[in-house]
C-alpha cells in the first residue's frame, strides 16, 4: 500500500491518518505495524450509521461495503433531487433509503 501510495503521488495528501477495513485489519498488531510503516495516525474502520444489524455495525469486514451502499443511497439522492424525481420531499427520500436499507440488511442476515 505504501509503495501504491507513493508511486501515485497521494503519499503526501494523506493528512489524518489512515483507516484500515475489510477482515485483516482485525489481525491483532496489524495498527500499530501500520502506524510504523506509514508513520501517521492508523486505526481500524467500522459501518457507522446502520441500525438493526449489531454484528455489521461493530465489524470492519463490513465496512467497505456498508460504505460503498450509503454512497451510492447519496448519490442516487443527489440525481433524484437534481432530476426533480423526488421533488424535494424528504419523506419520500427516506423512503427510498429505507428500502434499499431493508435489502442489504435481509442480505447480510443471510450471510451470518
Amino acid at each position: 500500500v505504501q509503495a501504491e501510495l507513493r508511486r501515485s503521488g497521494l503519499e503526501e495528501m494523506i493528512a489524518a491518518g489512515l483507516v484500515l477495513t475489510g477482515g485483516a485489519a482485525k489481525m491483532e498488531g496489524l495498527v500499530e505495524l501500520a502506524e510504523e510503516i506509514f508513520h501517521m495516525p492508523v486505526c481500524v474502520g467500522a459501518p457507522r450509521h446502520v441500525l438493526g444489524l449489531t454484528e455489521a455495525a461493530r465489524n470492519p469486514i463490513y465496512a467497505t461495503g456498508v460504505g460503498l451502499a450509503l454512497y451510492g443511497l447519496e448519490q442516487e439522492a443527489q440525481e433524484r433531487r437534481r432530476t426533480g424525481l423526488l421533488g424535494g420531499s424528504w419523506r419520500a427520500r427516506v423512503d427510498a433509503a429505507a428500502g434499499t436499507i431493508q435489502a442489504m440488511r435481509r442480505w447480510l442476515q443471510d450471510r451470518m
